[in-house]
Formats: structure tokens, C-alpha cells, sequence
């Protein structure tokens, strides 16, 4: 059934924070997130969250990109699904991006727009976007705790233990010799069945990485994230996968179906990671979840955001199955927790879906208006 869009309306929204999340590149001094909404001429609608966090500047600007750059590509056109919407826009924007460099911001806005179709599409189903693209989707989905800080650790693990986690990320990256020395001291700490992932958010050239890779060795973790930039040479990456007695893990900076699909064959990473807000939606992140699986990769989607792209992330890997696992920032976000994703459970290790259409999501909580920086709605 074909889809012709009537509204678009997009927040941006910065919540101030009490301690600021630290990563090797960089410090985020507040939490922002992008929600967008679209509505067709029958008056069904979706949600969608568009990544936002760098740079510091950046949900405002990608929300302008909505409404100034892109509303004449949406409104009053006709598409026959999420699928035709996201390539069309992927097309259509090629020029545009190429003029100013800004690949990235284009992408996020797409991947934004084309969550947001697939809600409505689901909607009009009168399915939870799981089932939408997957009869057989799981219910529930599990979660680690993520955006640990490696020297606030002990507590952090902690309070996200007695939250019901028992898979954990920490952040290294910043100082090779105290992060491993901390690594080893956390692992004494943790319980049977309990699991420990490093996440280094691209801070080092091979070198170090093999540095860190020897140093930890004998340290049992469930995988090692981002270790070296994701633009580094394969060589540099298949040199350390075979030196790393542990899964290799990455793909929140990997963009394209063909970048994907080669990223798989080398058979690099035992994790892969594609962030829906960051590309792709659900139109690019759900074949290319399908073939991570079936080659025998795990699959577990990078999410740190509001609570939309949260909800969504939950959906795609409910549909993909497997023993993939949700990642849920542990940080203070009130733009993720207004939405309630556990609704009200205190059980935060496993999230189950809820079984209204589409993402569960009518309006948006009241409660985090007063955070919005801007708002911006064009209409036919």
C-alpha cells in the first residue's frame, strides 16, 4: 500500500548532566537525542530517533537537516515502503552530501526517517514492528550494561548488577597500563556466569592494540570493541584478530550494505555492531543483521541514545534472533528512561517488546519537554 506523507514534525533535545561521559575521543557534557515523526494523509504516523551525540552540536543541526534539507524530498511524495523510502532519500541526497562532506549527518537523518516509516508501516499492520519483519521475532530481548567508566567500575558494576545485568561493558582507551591493571582487578569481582567486554571506542594504533592484547591475554572477555579506528587497514585488523584470544567487535562506524557485506567476509570480527540510528534504519540494518548471522557472527546492535532508537534497537534483534544482546548505556538519560523501554519492571537484563503495533510509542513523554533545544514541523 502506498504511503504519501502529510507532516513531519522533529525535537532536538539536550538534558544537562551531573558527571560527564567520558570516551577515549571525547567528553559529552549532556545527553541529546533527535526524535522524529511522520504522518501520511491517512493520518497514521511513526517514531524515530536520529543519532545525535557528536558532535557536540549535532542534534540541532540534524534536526534543521530534516526540515530544511530534506523536507521537500518527504512531503506530498508517495512510497511504497520504508524500504522505497530509504532508497530514494539515499539517492536523491547524494549531491546534496557530496556538495558539503556531510556523509554522515545525511545518513543519520535517513537512518532516522526510515525507523520512523517502518513504525507507521507497522502501525498499519496493526503489528509490533517485530512481528512486522518477523512472524516468528522473539518477545524479549537480553541486555548488557554498557558506558561503564573503567575508573568508576567497581561501582558501576555494582549498581548495575543489583539492575539485573550480569553482562558488562567498561570503556578503556585512556591509559594503557592503568586500564589493563583495572581490567585484571574487575575480574576478580564478578560472579559465576557473570560477563566482562572492553570497549576502547577506536583509541589506538596497532601497536598499542597489541600492546593491550598481550597485557590481557589471559583475561577471559566476552569481546574487545573498536580497538583500532574503523577506517584501519584489514591488515591491521586481521594482524590483531590473530594475535586476540578473544571476539574482535565492531561496526557502529561501518556504513553500506557493500561495506557490511565485506566487513562479514572477512570474518574479522566474531561481533558485529550496526547502530540503527547511525545508518541504515531498519531498511539497512535488518538484511544486514540476517547476514551477520548467517555466517555465523553474533550480532548485537550498538545503541547509546534516547529512548526510541533504545525501543527500536530491542525490535530489530527480536526479529534477528540469535544470542545476540541489547546494549543499554547505564549512564543517567532521562530522555531513554521517560520512555519506560521495561515498563516499570526493575528486572533490566531482559527487555520485553510490547505487543501493540508498531513500536509501542503514541506521544512523547511530557516529562522531557522542557529539554527540547529545537522543534521545527512542515506540512502540506
Amino acid at each position: 500500500m502506498s504511503i504519501t506523507l502529510s507532516r513531519i514534525t522533529v525535537t532536538a533535545y539536550r538534558v544537562p548532566i551531573a558527571s560527564p561521559v567520558a570516551t577515549s575521543f571525547g567528553v559529552m557534557h549532556n545527553r541529546p537525542a533527535v526524535f522524529v515523526r511522520l504522518e501520511d494523509s491517512d493520518g497514521a504516523f511513526g517514531w524515530g530517533e536520529i543519532f545525535a551525540n557528536w558532535p557536540a552540536a549535532g542534534a540541532e543541526h540534524r534536526a534543521r537537516l530534516v526540515v530544511e534539507d530534506m523536507a521537500d524530498l518527504l512531503l506530498g511524495q508517495t512510497f511504497d515502503s520504508a524500504t522505497d523510502l530509504f532508497a530514494q532519500l539515499t539517492d536523491k541526497t547524494h549531491i546534496r552530501a557530496l556538495q558539503c562532506g556531510e556523509w554522515g549527518p545525511f545518513r543519520q537523518v535517513i537512518a532516522g526517517l526510515d525507523t520512523a516509516m517502518t513504525d507507521l508501516e507497522a502501525r498499519r499492520a496493526g503489528l509490533p514492528v517485530a512481528q512486522f519483519l518477523n512472524a516468528e521475532a522473539a518477545h524479549t530481548v537480553h541486555c548488557y550494561a554498557s558506558g561503564i567508566a573503567i575508573a568508576q567500575a567497581d561501582s558501576q558494576i555494582a549498581q548495575s548488577r543489583a539492575a539485573g545485568f550480569s553482562a558488562f561493558k567498561v570503556k578503556v582507551g585512556f591509559d594503557l597500563t592503568r586500564d589493563t591493571d583495572l581490567l585484571r582487578t574487575l575480574f576478580t569481582t564478578l560472579g559465576a556466569g557473570e560477563t566482562l567486554c572492553a570497549d576502547a571506542n577506536q583509541a589506538w594504533a596497532l601497536p598499542e592494540a597489541e600492546r593491550f592484547v598481550a597485557t590481557c591475554a589471559d583475561l577471559p572477555l566476552g569481546w574487545l570493541e573498536e580497538p583500532l579506528p574503523a577506517d584501519a587497514p584489514l591488515t591491521h585488523w586481521s594482524a590483531l584478530a590473530d594475535q586476540c584470544p578473544v571476539p574482535l567487535a565492531g561496526g557502529e562506524n561501518i556504513t553500506g550494505t557493500g561495506s557490511f557485506a565485506d566487513t562479514i567476509a572477512t570474518g574479522v570480527f566474531g561481533v558485529l555492531q550496526p547502530d540503527i540510528a547511525k545508518w541504515g534504519g531498519f531498511s539497512g540494518c535488518w538484511p544486514v543483521s540476517q547476514a551477520i548471522r548467517t555466517s555465523g557472527q553474533r550480532y548485537c546492535p550498538h545503541f547509546l541514545g534516547g529512548g526510541i532508537g533504545l525501543i527500536a534497537s530491542a525490535h530489530l534483534l527480536a526479529a534477528a534472533g540469535g544470542d545476540g544482546l541489547l546494549e543499554v548505556d547505564v549512564n543517567p538519560n532521562p530522555l531513554r528512561d521517560a520512555f519506560d523501554p521495561w515498563a516499570g519492571a526493575s528486572d533490566r537484563g531482559t527487555l520485553t517488546l510490547a505487543t501493540t503495533p508498531g513500536l509501542g510509542i503514541t506521544d512523547l513523554p511530557d516529562e522531557i519537554a522542557g529539554f527540547a533545544s529545537f522543534s521545527g514541523e512542515v506540512h502540506l
